[in-house]
Parts: C-alpha cells; sequence; structure tokens
C-alpha cells in the first residue's frame, strides 16, 4: 500500500512541476503571428538526422523529446485532451495547443504522435543523441529503437513525473525508461522540504495569517501541515 504522505507529496510536485513547465508567453497584439512566423521560418537540416536518433530540444525550463523515425518524421509524446473526445485522426494530428496541452496534462492523458522535424522544434534548436554521454545503458540499434517508437504511437497515460517525453524515448533508444530532469527536481524539492528552516517559515506564516489577518483555520491550516507531512515522508525515506 502506497504511504498517503508519498501520495500527497507526488500530487504536488506534479502540480509544481506543471506550473514550472509552463512558458511565460507575450499576449500583446502580434505576439501569436510573430511566434507562428518564427517557427515556420526555422530550418534543421534533417540530412544529418538518422533513423532512431534521439532528438531533443530546450525549453526554457525543460527539454522536450523525441525519436527521429525518417523521412522528416518525428515521434514524441505530448499532452493531449483531443483524443478523450474525438478519434478522428485529422483533428488529433493538428498542432497541440496551449490549451490542449493543459488540459492533457490536468486530465493525465497523452499522446504519442508523429509530426515533422520544424512541429516538433517549433522554432528551437535542436540537439542529437545528446543524452547518450549521460545514460548509464547503451543505445540500442537505430531500427531497434525507431520500431519500439513506431509500436507506441496512439493515445496513452501522462504523468509530469512518472510518464512524460523522456521516459517514452529512454525506453525506445535505451530500453529503461527514465527521466533525468523529473529526478532532479524532485531531488531539489525533496531538498528544500527536508530544511527545517522552510517548514518553521510556512508554519509561521500561517499562524500569522490566522491571527493577524483573521483567515479561517481552514484556509491556512493546510500551509502548516502540509509541508509537515511532506517533511516527515521524505525523512523516512
Amino acid at each position: 500500500m502506497k504511504n498517503p504522505m508519498y501520495e500527497v507529496a507526488s500530487l504536488l510536485l506534479e502540480k509544481l512541476l506543471l506550473l514550472a513547465n509552463l512558458k511565460l508567453c507575450s499576449v500583446g497584439p502580434g505576439a501569436v503571428e510573430e511566434e507562428e512566423e518564427e517557427k515556420h521560418a526555422s530550418y534543421h537540416d534533417i540530412t544529418y538526422f538518422k533513423r532512431g536518433d534521439l532528438l531533443e530540444v530546450p525549453r526554457t525550463l525543460f527539454v522536450h523529446f523525441g525519436i527521429y523515425l525518417g523521412d522528416n518524421r518525428v515521434a514524441h509524446l505530448m499532452p493531449d485532451i483531443l483524443p478523450a473526445f474525438t478519434d478522428e485522426q485529422r483533428q488529433i494530428q493538428q498542432v497541440v495547443t496551449n490549451k490542449r496541452l493543459i488540459l492533457g496534462v490536468l486530465a493525465r492523458m497523452a499522446s504519442i504522435r508523429v509530426d515533422t522535424v520544424e512541429d516538433f522544434a517549433y522554432g528551437d534548436s535542436i540537439l542529437v543523441n545528446h543524452m547518450d554521454e549521460a545514460f548509464p545503458n547503451k543505445a540500442l540499434c537505430g531500427e531497434e529503437v525507431a520500431r519500439r517508437a513506431e509500436k507506441l504511437v496512439g493515445a496513452t497515460a501522462y504523468s509530469l513525473l512518472w510518464n512524460n517525453c523522456e521516459h517514452f524515448v529512454t525506453y525506445c533508444r535505451y530500453g529503461s525508461a527514465v527521466s533525468f530532469q523529473t529526478d532532479k527536481f524532485c531531488e531539489t524539492v525533496k531538498m528544500i522540504i527536508r530544511d527545517q528552516r522552510s517548514v518553521l517559515a510556512s508554519a509561521l506564516l500561517g499562524l500569522a495569517s490566522i491571527v493577524c489577518l483573521g483567515l479561517a483555520p481552514s484556509t491556512t491550516l493546510p500551509t502548516i501541515i502540509i509541508p509537515f507531512f511532506l517533511w516527515m515522508g521524505t525523512m523516512s525515506g
């Protein structure tokens, strides 16, 4: 049976990752048009890509991953709510909007889809097989990697912590589903939670809200109880 404290921690970490994963973007006039122009103006020389290559696209805070299938096609896992409402491939295959992506994260739904290199990169630079240097397992042959990716194309469950785009590509290329960036984030949060000063600060803030601002205990008590239980849970792990 799972430890309830770890379940609470997992839920909170997923929400934190969701907030961190959303890029801050301009909403001024013409911002969308400029983004589209930049996207279509980008160019990647696909002659350097081989079938089964692991492609990385650095974003603002995180990295997006995909597997090159050849012929300007990339398989990658993306949160998407649309497959829950329709099986129409023409609609699903359209570029995933931010609204579809966010709703997919919240609903824990995704799809492993195939897009062009340009749509996958979305205007950013691409690194090829950069993870080979860090991953302990030796990469499988390119054809095997591509076949694994192709077999998984379609709707799938999604989790920021346990089943994201990095888990997908590491399974395909190395035979083991791992997410280094998620592990690093969780370790950072764990270190913060283990710091008794952060727990004390949260507790004092909650008490001050009750005493000085007159807020209801039911509103402020979570700021005291949740950090305490998370701290206890990490200390026992």
